[in-house]
């Protein structure tokens, strides 16, 4: 087949794969995309010596000429951007008018971003001490492991990567297999833009494979994206390791809707704060919170909207809603809806699988008369299904949003600013939209509680894969 990637990328050549390799199936038709080369144990162990091997000549290269390379790369991807998003959607099921930009445009920007950080950073700097000076300089971590999912396979790639090169760092990348074929359009810009063999190494892989990466003793710092049961497993093995490990992981975030909300603004943001990429996206805001004495208005306006997404093809430019991404992860959404409809909460609208379109299409959701306990309301669903609970004042809002074991993400949807802002800094999570939720790029972006550790993006993102080296210098003694 045409799509078909039947090479690991390791030490800067295209090499065949110890493991049997993956069927990648279109989501929207249920047909195979294309095969995709994946990694054993092995081939595991190739790509971190590879890595290990490279890691003295990156690190030693002068960041400016890192940043050049870096620019090259972002070039090479961006000329790719269009082939690439196209590519993704048919991978994942994501609408094309948010893969264009999640997987076209974001990652030649987020390699721009630390070029330009890795030449304005200073690298060296000399401090007065007691004795003399203390010259202290900014390393690398060394050789990372970098993991990441198949929601938005090309940015959450390039949010490890990208700091990680800036930094001086080599990376061992293992791709997800639902989205393997994608991982290797950044093989084929890295050979463009001269990147150094062992720099950069590409591995889909399997779970086996994918635990040994982590254990790796050639691994110096893990950096995963991904559910929170398999943030917790890399976090142990890390711990136990004292290897550094970054974790960003799941959500169940809240988006309250104060009681001055005008609800033409919810309407035009609601999509793009709750239902993200089919709801397939780990900060959307999966519980809506709304007054009671304007339940009733917020439901219906609610409920319009949501039954106005236009569901189907993920490549047509006026689809909002597209297929999730396996036939397992459809199951998996269809049986939280089954959960919710046997509760207390009502069923508004949806609540079932598409069944007048191939592949694993699931009708966008709307419960209302949830309760914060209701199973809905507490785990990750990962699909297009929303609940809506009711509150009874400011205080009872921001007790219903913190009683989460997660936080990513979440909005507050009001008319005075600084109210909104006021209730922001109340929720404990790691990122809040006001009236919206657009993920910036360059601030920093992570969870807290089972939501993850450490941060990414920004001039942040860079801190993890570097750490410091303090020189004592002292002055000579003179008799």
């Amino acid at each position: 087949m045409g799509l078909d990637r039947p090479h690991l990328f390791i030490n800067g050549e295209f090499v065949t794969g110890t493991d049997t390799p993956v069927d990648v199936v279109n989501p929207s038709t249920g047909k195979v995309l294309g095969a995709a080369a994946t990694a054993g144990v092995a081939d595991i162990d190739a790509a971190v010596t590879a890595a290990n091997d490279a890691l003295t000549g990156w690190s030693a290269t002068p960041a400016h000429d890192r940043a050049d390379i870096l620019d090259r790369f972002a070039a090479a991807l961006a000329a790719r951007g269009e082939d690439t998003a196209t590519l993704c959607s048919q991978e994942n099921g994501m609408p094309i008018t948010l893969s264009a930009s999640a997987n076209g445009l974001a990652p030649a920007a987020l390699l721009g971003l630390y070029a330009g950080l890795a030449r304005e950073l200073t690298w060296v700097q000399s401090r007065p001490s007691l004795t003399g000076t203390t010259e202290i300089r900014r390393v690398p971590v060394g050789v990372v492991a970098a993991i990441s999912p198949w929601n938005y396979p090309q940015t959450l790639a390039m949010m490890k990567i990208a700091p990680a090169l800036a930094a001086g760092c080599t990376v061992v990348f293992k791709a997800a297999l639902e989205t393997a074929l994608d991982a290797f359009v950044f093989a084929d810009a890295a050979l463009e833009a001269g990147l150094p063999s062992g720099v950069l190494n590409i591995v889909p892989a399997g779970l086996e494979a994918s635990q040994h990466l982590v254990a790796h003793p050639g691994i110096d710092k893990v950096a995963f994206t991904g559910s929170t049961p398999a943030g917790r497993a890399i976090g142990e093995v890390c711990g136990r390791l004292l290897r550094p490990v970054t974790l960003e992981l799941g959500g169940k975030s809240a988006g309250i809707v104060l009681d001055d909300v005008d609800l033409d603004v919810l309407a035009q943001g609601l999509y793009a704060a709750s239902f993200p990429n089919n709801g397939m996206t780990c900060y959307a805001s999966t519980r809506l919170l709304v007054p009671a004495h304007r339940y009733t208005e917020v439901v219906d306006t609610v409920t319009s909207v949501v039954k106005s997404f236009t569901v189907g093809d993920p490549l047509d430019h006026d689809t909002l809603i597209g297929p999730m991404v396996t036939a397992n992860h459809q199951k998996r959404v269809l049986n939280y809806i089954e959960t919710g409809k046997s509760s207390t909460a009502r069923l508004i609208t949806g609540g079932d699988a598409v069944t007048d379109l191939d592949g694993y299409f699931v009708a966008p959701t709307v419960f209302a008369d949830v309760d914060n306990s209701d199973t809905i309301a507490r785990e990750e669903i990962f699909g297009p299904v929303l609940s809506i609970i009711k509150y009874d004042d400011d205080a009872h809002a921001i007790q219903i949003a913190n009683d989460s074991k997660f936080g990513l993400g979440g909005t507050v949807w009001s008319t005075d600013p600084d109210r909104a802002d006021a209730i922001a800094h109340q929720v404990k999570t790691g990122t809040v939209g006001i009236n919206s939720y657009t993920l910036d790029l360059g601030s920093p972006f992570g969870g807290v509680k089972a939501s993850g550790h450490g941060r990414e993006l920004g001039p942040e993102g860079i801190d993890p894969y570097l750490t410091y080296q303090s020189v004592y210098k002292t002055s000579a003694v003179t008799g």
